[in-house]
């Protein structure tokens, strides 16, 4: 197994090259070791403090230093052969657009490049403010692509793949991007994005369906905000390119909060995040419907079952199951407004004896997470131009009481087949079949365009029809439009909304 860490494909973005399009690496003589990761982008973390439990639930966090020299990759192959011809698979990890980190060792892809015969590629990029930053409005052309600077990162990484894969093994014509979380959201707008046609020609989205990205007059008001907190006024961005990372991280926090919430709750995605801005993103990703420029694309795509617990348990309300009926009530309302009731009746009728904590993690995780990928999978599938298919991941762990459930990010290790580096899987019944099944199906995906293969029962492409969907547990199985009555529900509440 050949093993390549901290590759650069950028340059350092530090200095005059802040909030600008990614330049090529600087040249080097000689031999560069590759044998260590190089660190990764400045992160902007959830102001809310992780319950402690939390820590390495998915495996120890990555502890290289955090830096703006971060445009690296990683790379796992089973061979160096030109003529190899492998499958490749780009990983982009999540975070939300505002942390994370493609060095951790839940995304080594050892195990998946040797079992599947494939190529892995992580990629680290610009995030939060570094990356989505967008000033074009406010500092002119020279800024035009600042609001899109970490999506652009990813554009440079595709096509160093694109040129270079083939040392490694890989087949540069059969290129899958794969995230999760806000990788998902990642692999969403790529789909979207002119300058990354013909660098890949699959994708996975994971628990991150992007439905609208930040418009340009929220992203204005997000700059603007920024600029406010530090004191720079609109005609000296130039300054900015000065200020020290952690001064602009402390400043996102205010920043957002003195713009208040978008007015798309249940559809937009990422404050200091991609940006509609007409140039590198024409559009809204899945908005009225789905790009044109991918329509030649399979898609695979899903969630897990409990998507919010991961997120609840912070509230020590939630983890003590002692959430009141009126605290649920109030939670419910944010995200189903006149529509509280109907979706509290809803997941009553499927759970009866559920607690309102309980109930609050299956609101959530129907309205925040499922119904985007529902919604997106029925755009993509309105083209008819390439197959879709949709899966649940619905295999819970059982630790802690079982208060997790299946937990977002749970199905993270089975992708990778690590199910040994993180707390919610390793040593569990049934962690290491179900890894070794679904990352089977994923490369099987990667190789073919289709996720059929001997470890599963037959997969049938989403239709408006039969609505197809693979449920991913200890026994797998197909099942028919599983959720019609939550798909009704929740379609009418975004059709409201928007």
């Amino acid at each position: 197994m050949g093993v390549f860490q901290g590759v650069p494909y950028g340059a350092s973005t530090t200095g005059a090259n802040r909030f600008m399009p990614p330049r090529p690496p600087e040249p080097w003589t000689g031999i560069r070791d590759t044998v260590a990761h190089a660190g990764h982008a400045p992160q902007w973390s959830s102001t809310t403090p992780r319950r402690a439990e939390l820590k390495t639930l998915l495996g120890p966090p990555d502890t290289t230093p955090t830096g703006e020299d971060c445009l690296t990759l990683n790379l796992w192959t089973p061979g160096l052969s030109g003529g190899a011809k492998r499958p490749v698979m780009v990983w982009l990890h999540g975070g939300g657009m505002a942390y994370g980190s493609a060095n951790r060792s839940v995304y080594d892809g050892t195990n998946l490049a040797r079992h599947g015969d494939v190529v892995i590629v992580g990629v680290n990029h610009r995030l939060n403010v570094f990356g989505f930053l967008h000033l074009a409005d406010i500092g002119g052309d020279a800024y035009l692509h600042s609001g899109n600077a970490g999506m652009l990162d990813l554009v440079v990484a595709l096509r160093w793949v694109h040129d270079n894969i083939e040392r490694f093994g890989g087949d540069p014509g059969n290129v899958t991007i794969f995230g999760e979380s806000g990788g998902g959201g990642k692999v969403s707008t790529l789909l979207a994005m002119p300058a990354a046609r013909g660098l890949f020609h699959r994708a996975i989205i994971q628990s991150g369906a992007a439905i609208r990205l930040s418009t340009q007059e929220r992203a204005n008001a997000l700059a603007e905000a920024v600029l406010k907190e530090l004191g720079i006024a609109k005609g000296e961005c130039g300054q900015l390119q000065d200020v020290p990372v952690k001064t602009l991280i402390a400043a996102l926090t205010p920043a957002r909060q003195t713009v208040g919430p978008s007015a798309w709750p249940l559809l937009d995605r990422y404050d200091f995040g991609p940006v509609v801005d007409g140039t590198d993103i024409p559009a809204h990703p899945f908005d009225p419907a789905a790009p044109g420029v991918s329509d030649d694309v399979p898609l695979v795509i899903g969630n897990t079952k409990d998507e919010a617990s991961l997120f609840l348990v912070d509230d020590d309300r939630v983890w003590n199951g002692t959430l009141t009926e009126a605290e649920l009530k109030t939670y419910v309302a944010r995200i189903a407004g006149a529509d509280t009731e109907p979706v509290l009746e809803l997941y009553r009728s499927r759970n009866p004896k559920a607690s309102p904590a309980e109930l609050q993690i299956a609101a959530s995780a129907g309205g925040n997470f499922w119904i985007r990928s529902v919604i997106l999978a029925e755009r993509k599938v309105a083209r008819n131009r390439a197959p879709v298919y949709f899966y649940a991941f619905d295999w819970a762990t059982p630790v802690f009481g079982g208060r997790f459930k299946s937990h977002h990010a749970i199905d993270l290790p089975f992708t990778f087949d690590t199910v040994d580096t993180a707390d919610t899987s390793a040593g569990m019944p049934g962690a290491r079949q179900l890894a070794e099944l679904m990352s089977a199906t994923w490369t099987a995906f990667a190789r073919n365009g289709n996720p059929d293969n001997p470890a599963i029962p037959h997969w049938p492409a989403y239709t408006l029809a039969d609505r197809a969907t693979m449920v991913l547990d200890t026994t797998c199985r197909v099942e028919n439009d599983p959720d019609r009555d939550a798909r009704l529900l929740w379609g009418g509440i975004v059709t409201r909304e928007s």
